[in-house]
């Protein structure tokens, strides 16, 4: 059984991990209170690597998410290779491939990467980092996710559920996206695998089911037990919107479609929870928060 050290405490991923890895052999650190190069990486097979900088409400400066997601990343690497941990295990994005182009393929995990904005590129760049230091000694994997979604999610999720729960008429109405989620005990399962088989590599982790906005929107609200009436946006405003507040409107109007047979192959592993599952687990553990 491998002994795993987490980079990253309290986070929700994290969380998640040690409550459900089959590996119980785990220690979290925070590279916030502690330099990778003082860190002892004395008896860790693996280094399951979460910290990072996301997307933030807040304004975050460029050079913040290099520093975070691509400096420090290097630098946790360099100190664990030199230190003889066989397998690092870094969680990415599917940010890294920028903006999905109606009528192009599904992103798989070779696809050509533009991202366009900091987040994803300092996610990249630290990828390809990564991937020139991976050696049959040290193991690279790498692990790309669209949301990641669960009991006690913050983010956009947790906002989509407050406003389906407070406005009763959304502007939802027909949109016929395609968007991938990730329930996070579905990527915990991803998470053992690689930790099990040791694969280097890009992955690719979701669940096996898409979902437009309508329907995500049907789910959460009859979940929630609340009524919701939905209409339709004219398309000029929906173009309008992804011009004007492309972080929302792009997220709710539009798609992207994801490919991860590569992925389910070389990991034999279907992800155990449907969407629908997923989502029921995480709206009734958000109705017992409020209890």
């Amino acid at each position: 059984m491998a002994r795993i050290l987490i980079t990253g405490t309290n986070s929700f991923i994290g969380t998640n991990f040690r409550k459900f890895s089959k590996n119980p052999d785990q220690e979290e650190v925070s590279l916030r209170d502690n330099l990778p190069e003082s860190l002892d990486f004395e008896g860790f097979d693996t280094i399951l690597h979460l910290a990072a900088i996301v997307h933030q409400s807040h304004k975050t400066e460029t050079a913040e998410y290099f520093r975070v997601n691509r400096d420090l990343t290097i630098r946790l690497a360099e100190q664990a290779k030199q230190s003889g941990v066989k397998q690092f295990i870094f969680l990415s994005t599917v940010k890294v491939y920028g903006k999905w182009v109606k009528g192009t393929p599904s992103w798989n995990e070779g696809s050509p990467c533009f991202p366009d904005d900091p987040y994803g590129e300092s996610k990249y760049e630290a990828e390809l980092a990564l991937q020139l230091m991976g050696t049959t000694e040290f193991i690279v994997s790498i692990i790309r996710t669209p949301i990641v979604y669960g009991p006690g999610v913050g983010a956009n999720i947790l906002k989509l559920v407050r406003l389906i729960e407070s406005v009763p008429i959304l502007p939802f109405r027909d949109v016929k996206n395609n968007r991938h989620y990730t329930y996070v005990e579905n990527l915990v399962g991803f998470i053992d695998r690689i930790i099990e088989l040791k694969p280097s590599g890009v992955f690719v982790a979701m669940d096996n089911q898409a979902l437009s906005t309508s329907k995500l929107v049907d789910l959460i609200s009859g979940f929630l037990k609340r009524r919701v009436f939905l209409f339709r946006l004219p398309e000029f405003v929906i173009s309008a919107g992804v011009k004007l507040f492309p972080g929302i409107f792009d997220r709710l109007y539009n798609s992207f479609f994801l490919d991860n047979t590569h992925t389910r192959e070389i990991l034999l592993y279907d992800p155990l929870f449907s969407i629908e599952d997923g989502l029921k687990m995480t709206i009734s553990g958000y109705l017992l928060e409020k209890k």
